[in-house]
């Protein structure tokens, strides 16, 4: 395959530039593009530079909604309530990890709700800005039906991702991220777009046989991590990122993918702690306790390590696509 290297900057103007270019104001189109650009450098392509092409068309189409600005309502105390406008879900986050930065320093924990939203890529993007911070993050979020009940075989919650962080008393954040999918549907799309198979056991078709084809794959379901159990979770994702926030449900939502359709409307749920308000300065220090312990047997790593080796090596070497991407992206890039 051959390959084309571009420096990060390089590649934040040209999805900036290829989002304005199709119906996004500059503003929202630099906040999708940073988080595209860091879903890359982490070595998540699957919410990298691969979703520009169908972000593209649903800003042109009208899908995704390229000039909403996202509306805060103050609820309760410490609860946010944040409307996405039906506008890309990065800069409705970003009002969300702002305004609960500074809630929680007068309430020591908040939420925030996020409703008529769009997909909000690597999930651990968000929570660790709030680390960064010295605040304690957790994010969950539903998606586009791919995951059946257990023991059903049509799809009806999605992928649902979830994020924790926590800041360390020095260093990067410990940040965990993962999809409730044995694996991320945006991997299964790189594969089927570069004609690849999968692994069996990632997926069904749409017949619930296993399949390693990654385009049937697309067109069936995703299994859940941890069989029942991580059905289960599945289920309280959808609860917490769409019943609570009075989004759409998976079954309920049209394509990331697709530019047809009505607005996906999915929603999210942030939730902000200030680790010093349960237990004073003792948070840091029970935290690389627990670190130590984990670190301390051979052959254990931390979860995130190697997203922070692949970060490091990006921001010194630039990102690695192919130069099909590429070239799709160049053409984007040239048209309205």
């Amino acid at each position: 395959m051959s390959i084309v290297t571009l420096g990060l900057a390089d590649a934040e103007s040209l999805a900036t530039r290829i989002l304005v270019r199709h119906h996004t104001s500059e503003a929202n189109a630099e906040c999708v593009a940073r988080a595209l650009v860091a879903a890359e450098a982490d070595g998540q392509k699957g919410h990298g530079l691969s979703r520009l092409p169908s972000y593209a068309a649903q800003a042109a189409t009208g899908k995704v909604d390229g000039h909403a600005v996202p509306a805060l309502e103050q609820g309760a105390g410490a609860a946010l309530r944040i409307d996405a406008g039906n506008g890309f879900a990065f800069p409705a986050l970003a009002v969300a990890v702002d305004r609960l930065t500074s809630l929680v320093a007068e309430t020591g924990i908040a939420a925030a709700g996020v409703h008529r939203s769009h997909h909000f890529g690597q999930a651990g993007y968000h929570v660790e800005q709030l680390a960064a911070s010295g605040l304690i993050g957790l994010v969950f979020g539903n998606s586009p039906k791919a995951i059946a009940p257990w023991g059903g075989s049509e799809g009806v919650f999605g992928t649902n991702p979830i994020a924790f962080a926590a800041p360390r008393r020095s260093g990067p954040a410990l940040v965990i991220d993962l999809s409730l999918s044995k694996v991320a549907r945006g991997k299964i799309m790189v594969a089927a777009k570069q004609g690849e198979p999968i692994p069996e056991g990632w997926a069904l078709d749409s017949g619930g046989n296993p399949t390693t084809d990654a385009e049937a794959a697309m067109q069936g379901t995703m299994l859940p991590m941890g069989d029942a159990k991580g059905a289960a979770l599945v289920f309280m994702v959808e609860i917490l990122a769409a019943a609570l926030t009075g989004a759409r449900f998976g079954f309920e939502a049209s394509s990331f993918f697709s530019a047809e359709g009505e607005p996906p409307a999915v929603g999210q749920f942030l939730v902000a702690i200030d680790p010093r308000v349960f237990s004073g300065d003792a948070f840091a220090q029970r935290l690389e306790t627990l670190i130590g312990a984990i670190l301390g047997q051979q052959g254990t790593r931390l979860p995130g390590a190697r997203r922070l080796v692949l970060r490091a090596e990006s921001a010194r070497n630039g990102l690695a696509i192919p130069a099909a991407l590429h070239d799709e992206l160049k053409a984007l890039s040239a048209t309205a």
